[in-house]
């Protein structure tokens, strides 16, 4: 699966940065391609391209905050969690985002 996400907090800070990683382990433990763009206190950084988002089977909104951009994903299966989940569980998440969406790996 092909996913694509976003990670804010609301310092812009710590918690964007550690919820991408762990997005990126996870989604990657589970046999899953992803990419993760930040926007934080110094802006967005790896910013999704539009050849991504259209080629992601899921989008990931890891955000504490409301981000821009979102009607980039319009028509694209979302799903919506804290960055405090992700970081926690990232691979429980992935398996639940999996579970959503009826893939089985």
């Amino acid at each position: 699966m092909k996913i694509v996400g976003v990670a804010a907090c609301t310092a812009g800070i710590a918690h964007t940065y550690i919820a991408k990683e762990k997005l990126i382990k996870g989604a990657k433990a589970r046999g899953h391609e992803m990419k993760v763009e930040t926007q934080g206190t110094i802006g967005t950084e790896d910013e999704l391209t539009s050849e991504e988002i259209a080629a992601a089977d899921v989008v990931i909104l890891a955000t504490d905050i409301k981000i821009g951009g979102e009607d980039r994903f319009k028509g694209k299966r979302i799903v919506r969690v804290k960055t405090e989940t992700v970081i926690k569980s990232p691979i429980k998440f992935i398996e639940k985002v999996e579970q959503s969406l009826n893939i089985a790996n």
